[in-house]
């Protein structure tokens, strides 16, 4: 690893399947507006209920990207 300046994001996806999809989401809707996405990490995880069931997964994440030079 080189020597890299990164700019962080906050971003929470939102899935009704898993909160690994929620996480999927996330990043690939930043991916579609920023470049270099290099990692991210799990900051909070949380969840909707409908009758007692899981109706949402909602996952607040932060991504990494490099700063281009």
């Amino acid at each position: 690893m080189g020597d890299h300046v990164y700019k962080l994001v906050e971003l929470v996806g939102s899935s009704t399947t898993s909160s690994d999809d929620a996480v999927q989401n996330a990043i690939a809707r930043a991916g579609e507006s920023l470049r270099n996405l290099d990692w991210f990490e799990v900051l909070e995880t949380r969840g909707n209920l409908t009758n007692g069931r899981i109706a949402h997964w909602q996952v607040r994440v932060k991504v990494g990207f490099r700063v281009e030079e």
